[in-house]
């Protein structure tokens, strides 16, 4: 494990967790918050922690919790404040809801030699998961330019840097579930105790 690099790993907990009915990331996953799981899987490859959320409750997590600089403005806004706040050039960055993430699989994303990309996201099933990414700090001034013009879709950013896709093995999606509804949580739950 290459632990020099200077890394910051940023966890996106603002968003609004309609489909959930409460508090993506402070939902318990195995009596542990989801935040925490993500926390303890970034740990090993991290300088420092920020939380991207206005809810002062993720305050009792280790970490440097900071507001969206443009509110209500969804995951964008997010990958803005947390870039901004960032101390170093890579950031890996996962939303609050993918409590299944591995350090294993997070280490893949790390650039392996002096790589030029904006961006290095895992692919799935033929999509992309933007909210599992490693993004240079530099990515914040697209954001921005983003969220002056009022658009939104992270997809639509991801188009436009310069990104590395990298295929995870189908045996690995599991780690990289997006856990949005109570059905999800209870798949998980019963999933992880067969």
């Amino acid at each position: 494990m290459n632990l020099d690099k200077k890394v910051t790993g940023i966890i996106l907990a603002g968003g609004k967790s309609s489909r959930m009915g409460s508090e993506k990331g402070l939902l318990l996953f195995e009596n542990t918050s989801f935040i925490k799981h993500i926390s303890n899987a970034l740990q090993p490859l991290i300088d420092e922690l920020i939380i991207v959320s206005n809810n002062p409750q993720y305050d009792k997590f280790k970490g440097r919790r900071v507001p969206d600089i443009i509110p209500d403005s969804g995951p964008i806004a997010g990958l803005h404040a947390g870039l901004l706040h960032s101390k170093t050039e890579n950031n890996l960055v996962l939303s609050c809801d993918v409590p299944l993430i591995t350090t294993t699989l997070l280490q893949k994303l790390l650039p392996q030699k002096k790589e030029d990309y904006d961006a290095i996201i895992f692919e799935s099933k033929q999509q992309t998961i933007p909210l599992i990414a490693m993004y240079k700090k530099q990515c914040a001034e697209k954001c921005a330019q983003f969220l002056a013009n009022g658009e939104k879709r992270l997809r639509k950013l991801i188009s436009e840097l310069n990104t590395k896709t990298i295929t995870i093995l189908e045996e690995e999606h599991f780690f990289v579930s997006n856990i949005n509804t109570p059905e999800d949580l209870k798949i998980i739950t019963n999933g992880v105790n067969h």
